[in-house]
């Protein structure tokens, strides 16, 4: 059934886990008020397609509504991030210098199309780095309950290769391991070596909420296509729930930290076409509502003539 941790364990237990397996679940992790803030937060995200001066989500593929920067929505994302244990962990595991580099979640839209396959996550830059795999870890909790399109991990299949995308015939014959489905409730936390061999399984029958903070050393090189997609921005942050963050907290969400920071930054374009239309469609909104205030405007110069 894979590696059940309880509540009440250390973070010495939980390192040893993931040292030996790669994963580890801790069931129901986030609960009552806690969860509940989160999941408001992130249905009220999920309303729209961000556009203009709304806020929403952001959509690059079929079956995926990303919702970015969740440290922005609720105190609970924060108390998250920096929750003792999980900060006790992963600066065990990768790091005294770990910080958190990416903060996101998402919904997984019902579907029985197999369109999220096995792989290792690539994220530093494997032409620098030939000699080691760099150790990231990922915190990653549901949202909503979990029964069909789980998360899923090769157990043990970590730090064995430099991470790739894996072929469905390689698991069980190159990639060798028992596959552990995380089943789990809303609030369930499942932390992983990012190196291993892992999935969001099919089918999903019902839609799936989860958010993903992603743990690694910022001096490690990053690959070009996140350097060019700056990926790995420095995090958006709202001042309202960093009120109580000790020095530890300030440190591991990178405040002062510019190794990544790209001054200027412009994003390659993408739907020009698609932005030109709605950009076009909105002006000619916003001139049909300044139609009254031009008449207005109009009838008093003529009366005062």
């Amino acid at each position: 059934m894979g590696t059940l941790i309880e509540e009440t364990t250390s973070v010495a237990s939980v390192v040893e886990a993931l040292d030996r397996d790669g994963v580890v679940v801790l069931p129901e992790f986030a609960t009552g008020a806690w969860l509940a803030g989160m999941q408001r937060a992130f249905r009220q995200n999920l309303a729209r397609p961000r556009w203009n001066h709304f806020d929403g989500y952001r959509q690059t593929e079929l079956f995926r509504h990303m919702v970015e920067d969740v440290l922005m929505l609720d105190q609970g994302f924060v108390d998250l991030a920096v929750h003792p244990l999980v900060a006790g962990v992963v600066r065990e595991y990768v790091g005294a210098d770990v910080q958190l580099r990416e903060a996101k979640g998402w919904l997984s839209l019902p579907t029985k199309r197999d369109f999220h396959g096995w792989h290792g996550d690539a994220w530093y830059d494997q032409a620098t780095i030939k000699d080691r795999i760099p150790r990231e870890v990922k915190a990653a909790m549901y949202l909503t309950d979990v029964r069909s399109g789980a998360f899923a991990y090769v157990k043990g299949s970590h730090r064995q290769q430099a991470p790739r995308m894996i072929r469905k015939s390689e698991v069980g014959d190159k990639v060798k391991g028992e596959i552990l489905e995380c089943f789990g409730k809303a609030g369930t936390l499942v932390l992983f070596d990012t190196s291993g061999v892992h999935r969001q399984n099919m089918p999903i029958l019902e839609p799936r909420w989860a958010i993903f903070y992603n743990y690694h050393q910022p001096t490690v090189p990053l690959q070009k296509e996140d350097v060019v997609g700056y990926r790995y921005h420095p995090l958006l942050l709202n001042a309202a729930f960093l009120g109580g963050l000790d020095e530890a907290g300030r440190q591991l969400l990178g405040f002062g930290d510019k190794t990544h920071y790209q001054p200027d930054y412009e994003r390659p374009p993408r739907f020009e076409v698609i932005q030109a239309i709605n950009h076009a469609l909105l002006l000619a909104k916003i001139r049909l509502e300044d139609i009254p205030v031009l008449l207005k405007d109009l009838a008093r110069h003529y009366l005062k003539r």
